[in-house]
């Protein structure tokens, strides 16, 4: 079974939207290397919930993105394309973490897909 591990909030001003989640909900960030990319911790580890990002935002249209965690990922593309989803990022490595690809379900809504990997490169 599949299941959210992830989300990115995507950001015209990073900063503004880092100090609102902080504030409001008190969100702990933290940047992700030299990427405009920032770790967002929103509970304990043995609490309900998921962890996610905020990004810079690359694209005017650009969604709020949740990530479903696979075991498969090649296989998890097969079955997105069989059952009328479009792969609109192809597979890509995020090194020491996994490997992800980004798609469309039949409605269009944007998803991405991760098989964990901490060798991915």
């Amino acid at each position: 079974m599949g299941r959210i591990i992830h989300f990115e909030i995507p950001s015209a001003d990073p900063e503004v939207s880092i100090s609102f989640y902080k504030n409001v909900f008190n969100w702990e960030v933290s940047r992700w290397g030299d990427e405009e990319y920032w770790l967002v911790k929103t509970g304990e580890d043995d609490e309900p919930g998921i962890n996610g990002a905020i990004m810079r935002r690359r694209d005017p249209e650009q969604p709020v993105v949740n990530t479903i965690e696979v075991a498969n990922l090649e296989k998890a593309i097969e079955a997105i394309k069989k059952n009328k989803g479009q792969i609109v990022v192809p597979k890509m490595a995020v090194p020491t973490v996994g490997w992800l690809a980004y798609f469309k379900d039949p409605s269009g809504y944007i998803s991405g897909v991760m098989q964990p990997d901490a060798n991915a490169k």
